[in-house]
């Protein structure tokens, strides 16, 4: 019962690291508020978690790339939760595609959900937790941090993600307000639906290569064993002192590149 009672709003909820984010606040005790696109499975889960409780899970509709839909959707949550102890802002789109393909839609829509997203998440949670204080979680990556050729707009979202959380973490301290990303390498079904699209050989040369870069495991990381942990630890009052950090939960990925 790490978060008992902590007030939570957590943005792309329903599916992938957030998903399991959302089951493990739960699991502690806190009342969380999930918010995607993906209704059938955001509210599935809600009510699974709630069941296995003791916190409890409620979803709401919202596309975080529109500034209004965030907003009511915050206002919303708020309400009925009393106030907001914790943002974890996940909400999180890729596609591979070369750099030299990417067409105006193609940027608009990741910088769209990536950045703008998280951006109008944190500036609605700033709304509600400038009298009180109050802990923000993006999620960085460590394609921010190091090349990714076939998915150089997704890195500079994250870099952008990353540059922002350092700059508002000084905005916003004197409020209270901690301010943290994180930069995991985890086996997502995301990331399960992109191994599909390689051939066999290419599956092999890069199951290989993490193999040589991740020197915790040889692979990508469990959602529940090794990345879960660190976010409820962020979300709760150990980590009070701890801000405009970027946190590779990567196996040590990060730090052989």
């Amino acid at each position: 019962m790490l978060l008992e009672k902590k007030r939570i709003i957590v943005t792309g909820g329903a599916s992938g690291m957030a998903a399991s984010t959302v089951r493990a606040y739960a699991k502690e005790g806190a009342h969380v508020f999930s918010l995607d696109i993906l209704d059938e499975q955001g509210q599935k889960l809600a009510e699974e978690a709630t069941d296995q409780g003791p916190g409890v899970v409620h979803y709401l509709h919202c596309d975080v790339s529109k500034r209004d839909e965030v907003r009511g959707a915050f206002e919303s949550a708020v309400s009925k939760l009393g106030g907001l102890d914790v943002l974890v802002s996940a909400a999180g789109v890729n596609r591979i595609i070369q750099p030299e393909d990417l067409t105006e839609n193609d940027i608009d829509f990741i910088f769209g959900v990536n950045v703008y997203g998280t951006m109008y998440a944190n500036q609605e949670a700033f709304k509600y937790m400038k009298d009180n204080g109050g802990k923000i979680l993006n999620f960085a990556s460590v394609a921010g941090m190091n090349p990714y050729p076939a998915g150089a707009h997704y890195s500079a979202t994250k870099g952008a993600v990353a540059s922002w959380t350092r700059s508002i973490a000084h905005a916003w301290g004197t409020y209270q307000i901690t301010v943290n990303s994180l930069a995991p390498a985890v086996w997502t079904p995301m990331y399960e639906e992109r191994r599909t699209e390689f051939t066999s050989e290419e599956l092999k040369a890069h199951d290989e290569a993490y193999a040589k870069a991740i020197p915790i495991g040889g692979k990508l990381g469990d959602p529940d064993k090794d990345f879960v942990p660190v976010m409820v630890f962020l979300a709760g009052e150990g980590a009070r002192f701890i801000t405009g950090q970027i946190i590779p939960v990567d196996g040590g990925l990060a730090s052989t590149r």
